[in-house]
């Protein structure tokens, strides 16, 4: 278990999101740490994130909602230092109506482009479809190959999916990994500021003060003042 970040490969960080917002909510103290020591953090998300609220769900159209959810993933991404966010626009909540080939094939062009030396995803234990089938596109895009810049994938959570699943849903999140984020959990929370359709009042999980309240809790249990916890799902060290 690791209680700080010393910062990747030169290869830098991929983030891979299925919706705007889940990037800043799973990782974005670990993102802000990298960006502070000059790694190169990408993100990318698949999924709009919008239309599922629809009465008439469009399949992804390019509705207001969803540029707005686009311009705020910028604003947010530049909160954290990290660069502008890809997006690939596949129906929100609607990922398992797209083949997982072409749903992988787009992490896989992304991994490709990138070189990422670490990818932060969803736990694929989530209540939540698409993250569940963005945590399997990863899988599948990074398989340990011998040609594979990946050295590591690392699963996050997400408040109001990871915490709402059941067994019947998949294995819980079980943390084995933890990163102290407690110099940057301001800049943590003035990025998720720009999501502000996207979060609630407390006492919901997706609050703000859920969020403080979180990253205590997982600072406690790693002894330290905050910190976001992390399943390793893989992870290569060449040099021991």
């Amino acid at each position: 278990m690791s209680t700080d970040e010393n910062g990747p490969p030169s290869g830098g960080v991929l983030i891979v999101a299925a919706h705007p917002d889940d990037e800043v909510l799973g990782c974005g103290g670990v993102a802000a740490r990298y960006a502070a020591n000059g790694q190169r953090v990408n993100i990318l998300i698949l999924a709009e994130g919008a239309t599922a609220r629809d009465k008439v769900r469009s399949g992804g159209g390019m509705s207001a909602e969803v540029m707005a959810l686009r311009d705020a993933a910028g604003a947010a991404a530049k909160v954290l230092g990290a660069k502008p966010p890809q997006f690939v626009g596949l129906p929100d909540n609607r990922m398992d109506t797209v083949p997982m080939l072409e749903v992988a094939k787009y992490v896989e062009e992304a991994v490709e482009r990138i070189r990422p030396a670490l990818i932060y995803t969803h736990h694929g234990g989530d209540l939540n479809i698409d993250h569940r089938i963005t945590h399997q596109a990863v899988i599948t895009a990074c398989r340990s190959l011998p040609d594979s810049c990946v050295d590591a994938v690392y699963a996050f959570e997400t408040l109001s999916s990871t915490e709402w699943s059941s067994n019947g849903t998949g294995p819980g999140f079980r943390p084995t990994r933890f990163v102290a984020i407690g110099d940057v959990l301001d800049q943590k929370l003035l990025a998720l500021k720009c999501y502000e359709t996207e979060m609630r009042d407390f006492p919901h999980a997706r609050s703000m003060k859920a969020v403080e309240a979180q990253a205590a809790l997982r600072g406690a249990e790693a002894g330290v003042t905050a910190a976001e916890a992390f399943e390793v799902v893989r992870e290569i060290v060449r040099d021991a």
